[in-house]
C-alpha cells in the first residue's frame, strides 16, 4: 500500500472527499494528514526492535587505528571483528586512555565509534536497525514518505490498521469523537499482533509471568 492510497484510506475514514491525485493535497487537512502518517509510522517503527528494520552494514578499520567515523544509519544491534562480537560500553573514556587496547568491547563518542587497535585493516561487521522506515517504488529506502509511490516498510496487513487508525487518532484526538475508541482498540490490538507475529524467536514472544508468593 502506497502513500496516496493510505491517505486516500484516511480521507474516507475521516468522512473527507478522496483524491485522485497527489498533487491535489493542497488543503490544510491533507497536509495534517500528510504530517501525522510520517510521525505514526515512525513512532512504530522505533517502538520496538523490528525484526524488518535490521540490515547489515561492513565498516573499515585503518591498520593501527581505533576510531572511525560512525556512518551507520541507526542502532546497532551486532557489532564483530574477525568473527568476534564486541560487547557495547558505555565508557568511551575509559576506551580512549586505553588507547584502543581492550579488545572485547567498543564504544561511541558522537558520532565516532572506538574500537580495538589492530596492527593489520580489519572489516567491522555491523548489523543495525535502520533509521530508514521507508521505500521508493525503486525499492531505495529513506526515512519519510515524500511521494505518491512511497511505502512503509511496515510489513502487510500491519499497514492498513496502525497507519490509518493511528492517524485518525491522532487527527481528532478526542476520546468523545464517536469513532475514537474503534480507532484506538484496533491500532492497539494490531501493533500487540504484528508483536507477536514478528517475533522469530519464542523467547522473543511477550508473555505473562504468575509469581507464588
Amino acid at each position: 500500500m502506497n502513500y496516496l492510497e493510505i491517505i486516500n484510506k484516511c480521507l474516507v475514514e475521516l468522512n473527507y472527499k478522496k483524491v485522485t491525485k497527489f498533487e491535489e493535497l493542497v488543503k490544510n487537512d491533507h497536509q495534517k494528514i500528510k504530517n501525522i502518517l510520517n510521525i505514526i509510522n515512525a513512532e512504530i517503527c522505533t517502538f520496538d526492535n523490528w525484526n524488518f528494520l535490521l540490515r547489515k552494514q561492513t565498516l573499515l578499520l585503518p591498520a593501527n587505528s581505533a576510531e572511525i567515523i560512525n556512518t551507520v544509519n541507526g542502532k546497532i544491534h551486532t557489532l564483530s571483528i574477525d568473527g568476534k562480537k564486541l560487547n557495547y560500553t558505555p565508557d568511551f573514556e575509559g576506551l580512549l586512555l586505553s588507547s584502543g587496547n581492550s579488545s572485547s568491547v567498543y564504544g561511541v563518542l558522537n558520532d565516532v565509534l572506538i574500537l580495538p587497535k589492530y596492527d593489520k585493516q580489519k572489516n567491522v561487521e555491523v548489523i543495525y536497525y535502520t533509521n530508514n522506515f521507508v521505500k521508493d517504488e525503486d525499492g531505495n529506502e529513506k526515512a519519510r514518505l515524500e511521494v505518491a509511490t512511497d511505502e512503509p516498510l511496515i510489513p502487510q496487513p500491519f499497514v492498513e490498521p496502525l497507519l490509518i487508525y493511528g492517524t485518525c487518532m491522532k487527527i481528532k484526538a478526542n476520546p468523545q469523537y464517536s469513532k475514537f475508541s474503534y480507532w484506538m482498540s484496533m491500532y492497539k490490538e494490531n501493533l500487540a499482533t504484528m508483536r507477536s507475529k514478528l517475533c522469530t524467536d519464542v523467547q522473543q514472544s511477550p508473555c505473562i509471568v504468575l509469581k507464588r508468593i
